[in-house]
C-alpha cells in the first residue's frame, strides 16, 4: 500500500501528514538503485523521519478532537511527495527533486533517466498527490476548512545535501508559509512547544499544501513541525527514547490548541 488514511473525528478539520516515516522501497524500484544493501540502509537511516508516524498516532489518540492522519507507506527514496515535480523545486540542484538521483552525501542514488523519472511520478507521485488532495478537500467539505500539520524530523547535524543548513537547528522548527499559515496557527504552535527551543523556518522552511490549493485557497491552512531527532530518538535510525513521550504531549497540546478551527 502506498499510503494510509486513518480517520479522525467527523468534525475535525485537522489532517496530520506524515510523508517521510517509511523505509519501504518496492522491489521494482530497488533495481534502479545501485547502492548495496549496507549503503542503502545507511542512507535510509539518514533520510527517514523515523517514528514520526508513531508520534502522530499517539498524539492523535490523546487529542480532545481526534485529527485525521495521512501516512506515506513508502520511502521518500521512491518519490518525495512534498517536492515540486518540475523546475520549481530548488532541491533539484542537488539531485533531490521529486525523484532523487543523489544521496544525502552527493553519491549516485539512481542514474539520470527522464523516462524512469516520468514512470515513477506517474506510478507513485501523482496518485499520492491526488489522494492527499482528496483528504484535504474532504475536511473542507465537512468543516469548511482544512488544517494540515506536516510532521517531520531532522538530524542534529546538517547533512551535506541541505541547502540552508547553516542556520539554527532548534529542538523544534516550525515551517510557515506566508499564504497558508495564519498568525494564530503559528502562535498556537509556539504555545504548545513552549518548553522546547523553537525557531521558525530554520533550518527548513515552508509547509506542504496540495498543489491544487497551494497559494490559492485560504480555507486550507498548514504548518510544518520539524523535530530535531536527538530530542526523541537515538540517531541515526535508532529507537525512540524517553523524550518521545514529552513530544507526544506537546503535539497533543498543539492539536487541542487548534481546536478553535473545529468550532
Amino acid at each position: 500500500m502506498q499510503y494510509t488514511v486513518i480517520p479522525g473525528a467527523a468534525d475535525s478539520p485537522v489532517l496530520i501528514h506524515v510523508p517521510h516515516d517509511s523505509r519501504m522501497i518496492p522491489a521494482q524500484v530497488r533495481t534502479h538503485i545501485p547502492l548495496d544493501d549496507v549503503e542503502l540502509s545507511a542512507e535510509l537511516s539518514r533520510m527517514t523521519d523515523a517514528h514520526t508516524a508513531m508520534l502522530a498516532e499517539q498524539s492523535a489518540a490523546r487529542a480532545e478532537v481526534r485529527p485525521w492522519l495521512f501516512v506515506n507507506e513508502l520511502s521518500r527514496l521512491v518519490v518525495d511527495p512534498e517536492r515540486f515535480p518540475d523546475e520549481r523545486e530548488e532541491m533539484r540542484a542537488v539531485g533531490m527533486g521529486a525523484v532523487y538521483t543523489r544521496t544525502s552525501h552527493g553519491a549516485r542514488l539512481r542514474r539520470d533517466d527522464p523516462e524512469h523519472e516520468k514512470a515513477l511520478l506517474a506510478r507513485y507521485y501523482e496518485p499520492y498527490a491526488a489522494a492527499m488532495t482528496r483528504a484535504v478537500e474532504s475536511r473542507v467539505s465537512a468543516t469548511d476548512r482544512a488544517i494540515i500539520v506536516d510532521l517531520h524530523s531532522y538530524p542534529s547535524v546538517a547533512l551535506p545535501y541541505e541547502l540552508h543548513g547553516a542556520g539554527p537547528r532548534p529542538q523544534v522548527c516550525l515551517g510557515a508559509d506566508s499564504f497558508h499559515t495564519p498568525a494564530r496557527l503559528l502562535a498556537a504552535a509556539r504555545n504548545a512547544f513552549a518548553d522546547f527551543e523553537v525557531e521558525v523556518n530554520s533550518p527548513f522552511s515552508g509547509t506542504y499544501v496540495p498543489l491544487r490549493h497551494y497559494g490559492r485557497n485560504p480555507d486550507v491552512s498548514a504548518l510544518m513541525v520539524e523535530i530535531r531527532r536527538d530530542t526523541y530518538m537515538v540517531e541515526p535510525g535508532g529507537d525512540p527514547h524517553a523524550g518521545s513521550s514529552v513530544l507526544v504531549s506537546a503535539l497533543a497540546g498543539l492539536l487541542d490548541e487548534i481546536s478553535w478551527a473545529a468550532s
